[in-house]
């Protein structure tokens, strides 16, 4: 911990013993999207907060869509990303974010890279899950390429990529998925074949089609964590899509946007 302050978007539910998510986003960092995506997850019975990479340099004010994410990310370093990804961890687990007893994170392009690393951050997770995030050494001896981190995870992976990614290569997905295997690594990734990068986010109404699996909770961005036991993995799909029942009641808290400290 650095005594960093980022600013987040947390969201609450009343469920009872209900699991949380580290929400971690693409480049663009805390954005209207991901904060959309917090209440969802809330709505469906999950604690939720998102976070901002840029608080080292951009502070935590709201800023809009024409935010210039690259003259701050230089400053995104594992190390930094990794200590505010683990304080977000911890205001899960604290009586403000919803004192979950299981928590994941779930990460979209950079951050799909990171939370698939967060496996091997010794925090106790219950899984993790990446949207298209690069699992393959940017260089020869990339330290922190999940494919290479791969050997220290302690949790359940599930990685979800587009076939049309032109971005991560099948077989860099084969061998991410060889590495977990080798070590014994529980994990499902998925690739839907005709689907492009962010066809979670940014592009999902034109490539529904291209996706079956999320398609068929009837809106691409209603899916949760289903169970809340990591046990449970080992006997079917822990972290399973189904479609939210928007329920505005559940929400035990007025969500909406705070600060953590790392």
């Amino acid at each position: 911990m650095d005594g960093n302050r980022f600013a987040a978007f947390a969201a609450t539910t009343d469920a009872v013993n209900a699991p949380g998510v580290v929400i971690l986003p693409d480049v663009r960092g805390l954005h209207s999207f991901y904060e959309e995506l917090a209440l969802r997850f809330s709505e469906t019975g999950v604690h939720a907060v998102v976070i901002d990479y840029y608080g080292r340099t951009a502070g935590v004010e709201s800023r809009g869509d024409d935010f210039d994410h690259e003259a701050h990310f230089e400053q995104a370093t594992d190390e930094n990303v990794g200590r505010d990804v683990a304080a977000g961890v911890a205001h899960i687990r604290s009586p403000e974010g919803g004192e979950a007893p299981a928590v994941f994170t779930v990460g979209f392009c950079f951050g799909g890279r990171i939370s698939f690393n967060q496996a091997a951050s010794a925090q106790g997770l219950a899984g993790v899950v990446g949207f298209y995030g690069r699992v393959a050494e940017d260089e020869p001896g990339d330290p922190s390429a999940p494919v290479v981190q791969a050997a220290s995870y302690a949790c359940p992976v599930l990685g979800l990529f587009g076939g049309a990614d032109p971005n991560i290569e099948p077989a860099d997905i084969e061998a991410f998925r060889g590495a977990l295997d080798v070590a014994g690594v529980q994990n499902e990734l998925v690739t839907y074949e005709s689907a492009p990068h962010s066809f979670f986010d940014r592009k999902f109404a034109a490539y529904e089609h291209a996706c079956p699996g999320l398609t068929e909770l009837g809106y691409g961005r209603r899916w949760a964590l289903q169970s809340r036991r990591p046990s449970e993995w080992a006997s079917r799909r822990t972290l399973a899509y189904r479609a939210l029942s928007v329920r505005p009641a559940c929400v035990a808290s007025c969500p909406g946007a705070t600060s953590i400290t790392s």
